[in-house]
């Protein structure tokens, strides 16, 4: 006869079995490159005392309240309305709700064992008409209140200013980024952030991934104000081979402004740090030919140096100059100077690594034998093969040492600037049949940031000025164009109720933070089984995604 008890043991042993043999076999999502980098032991003790570890967010992905307390209609709030724009035509009306449930959320922020938080501010809600109408006295209440239970509990607010939401006021007055009098209305709504939220704030990164911002939005099509012109889209207006060098020259031009203003007027008094957040992919030679290793740095050129080169050296780098001629603007006298040496700090936003194929000598479809893409193709294959492991992004592949090159490479073309890893995350492959405990169970998330971390770790151990590293995200969110389908949270987030559970990969962070150690499995193994005690008794535990 078998026991209510031996049934019990049964079941825990199987999961036991079934998680430990997902820990053994789940490296067939990884590359045999990343092969050493998962096997090698990571410790927090790896890093410098004062090393902040934090996660990241942005305002329009989880806040939700579109139209709440004030709050008015931002670029994203309109382009998510329009239907075919976003996976299954979701939109960030609601997102994740953290503008009622931040009290909670940063509970969340402080159980992990972080030291810091990285969010930004709604432009929208601050300043529902940009510089043409009131400041919303709510939005301001609603990210004081956000600063100061972050610092009640011990945990440095990291703020970016801009990420990606502009009120949509400023796209029908003069077309937001496309007219210089954006510039104005950047450093305006820069300063009522450095006056309100200045004094306890101590890191301002100004503008998130300028790069990959002007790439979907101007080029593309596929961010508001979605233009694009042929071959790169069929958009109802624009011009794919123009207008992303207007945008990125109105948006170096706001940063320098905004940085120029908080080091005249705020940094001695509040002794913070300002600087920009880049979209840092790395990049590797598709063959062995010279003219694919030239690629590579043009690659480089025109994702990475285009925004790092003027607001360190004074001007736009030389391998885009050299394509572009006189279509890439020009910087007068004032604004060089201005504008050279606008950084304390360079944020890298690093998710992968993809080949360069030179498309000077080759055929190259879909644009990119343009000036504008500098005549160079992007791949994540190689003869059919993957540089590295899969995820859930088409072109986010697992490629660890891709961490520790990135971060080499801007320690020597930029003086070994201090650095920060503001974003590293990863989302798995989809499932035909995804049950919410397979998203629980994240191992492959783990085996990730283990990787990366002690790639990170060798890099600062060569020489690297690297002072922190965010996982994105805290929690699931609206990934842009793909909508909610995109997960790389540490906490699952159930679209219906909008419940926060733990992942494994959360109880593992917490464990390498607070036992300076990446390997107490029987810690966040047993939280995995309590995981699907309370699935089962929520009767969740066979839903699908």
């Amino acid at each position: 006869m078998v026991t209510v008890e031996t049934k019990m043991t049964i079941t825990t042993s199987q999961l036991f079995f079934l998680v430990f043999t997902a820990i053994l076999f789940s490296s067939a999502h990884f590359s045999a490159q990343s092969s050493n980098e998962d096997e090698e032991d990571v410790k927090k003790s790896h890093f410098p005392d004062g090393f902040l570890f934090g996660t990241s967010t942005s305002s329009y992905q989880v806040e939700g309240a579109y139209l709440e307390d004030g709050k008015g209609a931002s670029n994203w709030d309109v382009f998510c309305h329009v239907p075919g724009n976003i996976m299954n035509n979701e939109n960030g009306d609601v997102a994740d709700d953290h503008y009622h449930r931040y009290l909670e959320d940063l509970k969340i922020v402080q159980s992990l064992g972080v030291n810091a938080y990285r969010f930004s501010i709604s432009w929208a809600r601050i300043l529902p008409r940009g510089r043409f109408g009131e400041i919303n006295p709510r939005g301001i209440k609603f990210y004081n209140e956000i600063i100061d239970n972050l610092l009640l509990r011990g945990i440095q607010p990291y703020v970016t200013i801009h990420h990606h939401d502009i009120p949509q006021e400023l796209e029908v007055r003069y077309g937001g980024w496309l007219n210089p009098l954006i510039q104005k209305d950047f450093v305006y709504f820069a300063k009522i952030c450095f006056e309100k939220f200045g004094d306890r704030v101590k890191y301002w990164a100004t503008i998130n991934e300028p790069g990959l911002f002007v790439n979907r939005a101007y080029i593309w099509g596929t961010y508001p104000l979605g233009h694009c012109s042929k071959p790169f889209g069929n958009c109802s207006s624009g011009n794919s081979d123009i207008e992303p060098l207007i945008a990125m020259h109105n948006m170096l031009l706001s940063h320098s402004m905004a940085v120029h203003l908080y080091r005249k007027q705020y940094q001695m008094k509040h002794g913070g740090f300002i600087g920009i957040v880049v979209n840092a992919l790395m990049y590797e030679p598709l063959t062995d030919e010279e003219l694919d290793r030239q690629a590579v740095n043009r690659a480089l050129a025109f994702d990475l140096y285009w925004i790092l080169d003027p607001l360190v050296f004074g001007d736009y780098p030389p391998e885009m100059r050299h394509i572009l001629g006189s279509e890439l603007p020009r910087f007068s006298p004032t604004e060089r100077k201005l504008i050279k040496g606008s950084l304390d700090f360079i944020g890298i936003n690093h998710y992968s690594t993809l080949y360069a194929k030179d498309c000077t000598h080759s055929a190259c479809t879909d644009g990119e034998d343009r000036p504008i893409q500098g005549f160079v193709n992007t791949t994540g294959y190689r003869d059919g093969v993957a540089v590295g492991g899969l995820t859930g992004m088409p072109r986010f592949f697992v490629v660890p040492e891709g961490m520790e090159k990135i971060i080499d490479h801007v320690k020597k073309r930029y003086n070994n600037k201090p650095m920060f890893v503001t974003e590293n995350g990863f989302t798995p492959p989809e499932k035909q049949s995804e049950q919410v405990q397979d998203l629980l169970e994240d191992i492959d998330r783990i085996k990730f940031h283990k990787a990366y971390l002690a790639a990170l770790a060798r890099a600062i151990r060569s020489g690297a000025d690297v002072r922190g590293y965010f996982i994105w995200s805290l929690m699931d969110n609206f990934e842009w164009v793909h909508g909610y389908k995109k997960r790389f949270g540490l906490y699952y987030v159930d679209r219906q109720t909008l419940n926060r559970t733990p992942k494994l990969s959360a109880r593992w962070f917490t464990s390498f933070l607070t036992n300076n150690s990446h390997s107490n499995k029987d810690e966040f193994w047993g939280d995995s089984f309590r995981n699907k005690d309370m699935l089962k008794r929520s009767g969740d535990k066979k839903a699908d995604i």
